[in-house]
C-alpha cells in the first residue's frame, strides 16, 4: 500500500487484466546413452542440429566397448540424426560412459601426446578433453612470424633536431606476447617475451623483454630494447582433424604462448575452462606442465620434428626466402582414447556428483524442466542376448524417471531380433501411463558402413513426435505418420500379427503399400484404461504443466475471493483457447472443461493450511482408433 505523506500529484501503475496462461513446449526430448566423445557429467547440453551433436559428441562411427567382442552401431548417434530428420528440433544428450574396473578415471580413455614412455620429455601434454575413441585426433601447429614491430622515436617529441636523443619502442606487440629477437650478430636471434613496466629514470611506461620465469627478480632477466635490432611477434595457428568417415577440423588462429595472456594455448585450451562453451567445443587441452612462461613454451612447441623433412620447426622460422608453412608446422596424433566398457544401469541411473554437483545419466535430467519426451536408444540392444537383466532394468529406470518427473513420457524400444512372443514378455512386466512401447526395428542405409542396418525405433519416434506437436498439436496422437528415413524393419507385420499386439499396448511400425511406413499405433503401456492413449497422457502433462508455470505468481497472495476468482478466470481463459483451437471434446465451452475455485473446492482446513484447492476438468479428444463404415445394400426406390 503506497504512502501519501506530503502533498502532490501521485502517478501509479496498476493492472486491469487479467493473468495469462502460455501452453509450454511438449516436443523437447532427451536421450541417454554412450556416445563416442563428449562430456560424461554436468548439466546436458541443448543441442539443434545433427551437425551440434557431432561437434560435441562425436559422429556416427560404431562404438568399441573393451568388453564387447565386436563393434556396435552408435544407436544415440543414430537416434539423434533421425530425431532431426524426423521433425525433432530441440535435443537434450546425457552421455554414459563406463570405466573398466581399477582404472585412473581422470585419465582412462582420453587420447594423449606424448605417452609415458616417450625421451625426453618435451615437457607439455596435449590430451582430448573427454574421454573416448573419437579424440584421436590429429593436431597441427603452424607456427608464423609477423613484421618487425620495433621503431625508433625521439625521447622528446617535440625536440625534431638532427642528433636528437632517441630510443627504441614497440608499434604492434602487447604486454606479453611472445616474440622472436634479433641483436645484430648471426646467431643471436632468442626467443622473449614481452613485458610492460614503468621506467622511473624516463618516468613512462614501457616494454622491455624477458626469457624468464615472470617470479624471478626483475633485474635479473629483462632486456632492453635499445639493445636489439629486430623484434617479430610470434603466433601459432592450431587445427584439430578429427578422425572417422566423416571427421571434420576446427581451427584457431593467431594464439600465443604466455600462460597469462588472454589468447594463448594456456587459455584457449585450458583443461579448467572458464565457460560452457569452451568446455564442451574445444576438444584439445593443452597441459604446459614445468613450463612458466611464453619463451619457454615456444621453444619446446618448436623444438618439435616439423612435417616435411623431420628437422626441429625452429629451424626454418627465419628461412630466407620464407619457408612454407609445412617446415614451420608440427604435427602430433593424439592415441589412446576408449569407448570404456558398455555401460549399464548404473550409469544410466547415474549420481549427484558429490562435492562437485555435476550429476550424471538420468539424474542430470531433473534439472532440465522442459524435456518432455525421454529415450534410451541402444539401450536394448541385446535383450534377447546377454544384455537381458541390464535391458529390462535400463527400461524400468526410464519409466521411474518420467513418473518422477511427471510432465514427461518414455519412448521405450523393443529389443533387436524379437519375436512377437518375446516382446510379448517384455511388455508384460512393464505396467505405466507415461511411456509407450514400440516394435519392430527400423532398417535404414548407414553411411558409416554403407550398408543396411536395423536401428531402435525411439530416436524416429521421438522425432515423429516433435513434428507431431510442431505440425498439429500435443492433442493429436502421433501415429498414422511416415517414417522419412526408413528403407524397411527388422519385420514385415501384418494384420493379424497387429491384432494380437495392439490390445496389449505394443505400437507397432507397418509398413502399407502405396502409403509407405508408418508408426501404427498410439497406446501407452499402461493397464488403466481411462489413460490408454498416448495423446491424452501428453495432453495431460501439457495442460498441468502449463497451469504449474501460469500460476506461480498466485503463490502467497491472500487466500480470499479475489485470489480465487483471479486464478479461476486465468485458468478458465487459456482453456477456452485449447476449446477454440480444437483440442478438447464438446461444441461449446461448458461440455468441454468447467473451473471451480470457491469455498465449495475447500475447506475451512484447507485455508488454515494456507492451501488453495481449484478443481479443473477437462474432456481430452482420443484418437479415431477404429474407424467403422457400416455398408448395406438399398434398392433403388427405399429411402436412406
Amino acid at each position: 500500500m503506497p504512502e501519501y505523506l506530503a502533498p502532490g500529484v501521485y502517478v501509479e501503475e496498476v493492472s486491469f487484466r487479467q493473468k495469462t496462461i502460455e501452453g509450454v513446449s511438449t516436443s523437447t526430448t532427451g536421450f541417454i546413452g554412450p556416445t563416442r566423445f563428449g562430456p560424461l557429467a554436468g548439466e546436458p547440453e541443448l543441442i539443434t542440429s545433427f551437425t551440434d551433436f557431432e561437434r560435441i559428441y562425436g559422429g556416427i562411427d560404431q562404438l568399441e566397448f573393451e568388453d564387447e567382442p565386436l563393434p556396435m552401431d552408435n544407436h544415440v548417434a543414430h537416434a539423434a540424426r533421425t530425431f532431426f530428420t524426423e521433425g525433432g528440433q530441440r535435443l537434450y544428450i546425457a552421455r554414459t560412459y563406463a570405466f573398466p574396473v581399477e582404472t585412473d578415471e581422470d585419465v582412462f580413455g582420453r587420447s594423449v601426446w606424448p605417452d609415458a614412455t616417450l625421451s625426453p620429455d618435451p615437457g607439455f601434454v596435449l590430451r582430448a578433453r573427454f574421454p573416448g575413441r573419437a579424440g584421436d585426433f590429429t593436431v597441427s601447429m603452424t607456427f608464423r612470424l609477423g613484421e618487425n614491430v620495433l621503431r625508433t622515436e625521439p625521447v622528446d617529441p617535440s625536440d625534431s633536431s638532427p642528433g636528437a636523443p632517441t630510443h627504441q619502442i614497440l608499434r604492434g606487440a602487447q604486454p606479453l606476447d611472445t616474440v622472436w629477437v634479433e641483436a645484430g650478430s648471426p646467431g643471436s636471434a632468442q626467443l622473449y617475451w614481452v613485458e610492460r613496466f614503468f621506467d622511473v629514470p624516463a618516468g613512462r611506461w614501457t616494454h622491455r623483454l624477458r626469457d624468464d620465469d615472470p617470479a624471478n627478480d626483475p633485474a635479473t632477466g629483462p632486456v632492453a630494447l635499445d639493445d636489439v635490432t629486430s623484434v617479430r611477434v610470434l603466433t601459432v595457428g592450431v587445427v584439430v582433424s578429427r578422425m572417422g568417415k566423416f571427421g571434420d577440423e576446427q581451427s584457431w588462429e593467431g594464439l600465443t604462448f604466455h600462460p597469462d595472456h588472454l589468447q594463448s594455448l594456456s587459455r584457449v585450451f585450458d583443461p579448467q575452462p572458464p565457460n560452457a562453451s569452451a568446455y564442451l567445443r574445444v576438444p584439445l587441452t593443452f597441459e604446459r606442465l614445468a613450463l612458466t612462461n611464453g619463451a619457454d613454451i615456444a621453444g619446446a612447441l618448436m623444438a618439435q620434428d616439423n612435417v616435411l623433412d623431420g628437422t626441429p620447426v625452429i629451424d626454418h622460422l627465419t628461412d630466407v626466402p620464407p619457408s612454407s608453412d609445412a617446415l614451420r608446422t608440427m604435427r602430433k596424433r593424439l592415441e589412446g582414447g576408449s569407448d570404456g566398457d558398455r555401460p549399464g544401469p548404473g550409469e544410466y541411473e547415474g549420481d549427484d556428483g558429490g562435492a562437485s554437483g555435476e550429476k550424471s545419466g538420468l539424474k542430470a535430467f531433473e534439472d532440465v524442466e522442459e524435456i518432455s519426451i525421454l529415450a534410451g536408444p541402444g539401450s536394448t540392444f541385446g535383450l534377447e542376448g546377454t544384455y537381458t537383466a541390464e535391458a529390462q532394468t535400463i527400461t524400468r529406470l526410464l519409466i521411474a524417471h518420467c513418473e518422477l518427473m511427471r510432465y514427461r513420457v518414455a519412448v521405450l524400444d523393443s529389443g533387436d531380433a524379437q519375436t512377437l512372443g518375446n516382446v510379448r514378455n517384455f511388455r508384460a512386466g512393464i505396467d505405466t501411463t507415461r511411456a509407450a512401447l514400440y516394435y519392430p526395428w527400423v532398417r535404414v542405409f548407414d553411411p558409416f558402413t554403407e550398408r543396411e542396418i536395423h536401428l531402435p525405433p525411439s530416436g524416429f519416434v521421438s522425432g515423429i513426435y516433435a513434428r507431431n506437436d510442431v505440425d498439429r498439436g500435443v492433442h493429436k496422437a502421433p501415429a498414422n505418420e511416415v517414417i522419412r528415413l526408413a528403407t524397411g524393419f527388422e519385420l514385415l507385420l501384418n494384420k493379424g500379427q497387429q491384432d494380437v499386439l495392439n490390445p496389449e499396448g505394443v505400437n507397432c511400425l507397418r509398413w502399407f503399400e502405396g502409403r509407405g511406413f508408418r508408426v501404427w499405433g498410439a497406446r501407452t503401456a499402461s493397464s488403466d484404461p481411462e489413460w490408454k492413449y498416448l495423446n491424452v497422457r501428453r495432453y495431460f502433462a501439457y495442460v498441468e504443466r502449463s497451469i504449474d508455470k501460469g500460476t506461480q505468481w498466485a503463490v502467497f497472495e491472500p487466500n480470499g475471493p479475489e485470489l480465487w476468482s483471479n486464478v479461476r478466470s486465468t485458468v478458465e481463459d487459456f482453456l477456452f483457447n485449447e476449446f477454440s483451437n480444437g483440442r478438447l471434446l464438446g461444441t461449446k465451452p461448458e461440455e468441454a472443461f468447467f473451473v471451480r475455485c470457491d469455498r465449495t473446492t475447500m475447506t475451512q482446513n484447507d485455508l488454515d493450511n494456507g492451501r488453495m484447492v481449484c478443481l479443473v476438468g477437462i474432456a481430452p479428444l482420443r484418437p479415431a482408433e477404429f474407424v467403422i463404415f457400416r455398408i448395406g445394400q438399398k434398392t433403388a426406390d427405399a429411402r436412406a
